[in-house]
């Protein structure tokens, strides 16, 4: 397959399968990390796990929303745009986080990462639909 080559469709769906494997990813981790090891990235000592869990679950069932818009972007452009958003979204929250409570690195590059991949859905989507008449 030329990725770089191949259809705005095509395109579309292979960035959303890699959106939904970092996030499958990340929720592993969060789960399956010891506390412990938070230190390491920056982050203070964590004493109840609930919290670093309940966020691995979180990425988790977010890898549905971006795998059902991958599977089919003509019919599933609500998920495409719940995906635009979630990424806008986590993108304001550890940006300013990361102004106003606390300037860790991996909260910086995290919002960073976010607003990249959120951008990189709205132009492939943008891209996608300009080649498909009856998708707005």
């Amino acid at each position: 397959m030329n990725i770089i080559g191949g259809s705005p469709e095509g395109r579309l769906r292979l960035f959303l399968w890699l959106v939904a494997l970092h996030s499958f990813v990340v929720g592993i981790l969060l789960i399956v990390l010891p506390a412990r090891a938070f230190p390491a990235f920056g982050y203070g000592p964590i004493g109840d796990a609930f919290f670093k869990v309940q966020g691995g679950v979180f990425h988790l069932v977010m890898v549905f929303g971006y795998a059902g818009g991958a599977r089919r972007p003509a019919d599933n452009q609500p998920l495409i745009v719940f995906a635009i958003a979630a990424k806008g979204l986590a993108t304001l929250f550890l940006l300013s986080y990361f102004i106003f409570a606390d300037r860790l690195l991996v909260i910086l590059l995290s919002g960073i990462g976010d607003g990249v991949m959120g951008a990189l859905i709205l132009f492939l989507n943008r891209a996608f639909k300009a080649g498909h008449s009856g998708i707005s």
